[in-house]
């Protein structure tokens, strides 16, 4: 009867916990972020990209990649938890499966991978991607 009680009390404190603010971007990433989206106003999040070039991609951080759509559109992902090592210090790139799709969707997953050493270093997996577009005048 014991366990039964303490099992309930810690139950009972482990759901007024209040979940994990969410990370912040420092600095740098926030200004490289707001260059790409700077004049351009976000649509509704779609599940994949209607296509992509992988030299079009902006690493912002370790939640956050871009991928520039010509001068008028970018498309910003937010990953489903942080990809480790991306975007910090040393030479990763982020490596994608394209498994035969038209594009990159949501819950794919990428690998971060030592560019030198060849040795996976991370991975993650992509959520919605949300469109910013130029207004039309």
């Amino acid at each position: 009867m014991r366990r039964i009680a303490l099992l309930l009390l810690a139950t009972g404190f482990a759901s007024c916990t209040t979940a994990s603010p969410s990370p912040t971007r420092a600095a740098r990433s926030q200004a490289e972020l707001q260059s790409l989206i700077s004049g351009k106003v976000a649509q509704p999040a779609v599940s994949c990209l209607p296509s992509y070039n992988a030299n079009d991609m902006v690493v912002i951080d370790e939640n956050t990649v871009a991928f520039r759509s010509g001068p008028s559109r970018v498309y910003v992902a937010h990953m489903n938890g942080p990809c480790s090592n991306l975007g910090g210090a040393g030479n990763y790139a982020l490596l994608t499966l394209n498994t035969g799709g038209t594009g990159l969707c949501r819950g794919e997953i990428a690998r971060v991978v030592d560019t030198q050493s060849r040795i996976t270093v991370g991975s993650c997996s992509f959520g919605d991607f949300v469109p910013y577009a130029k207004p039309r005048n």
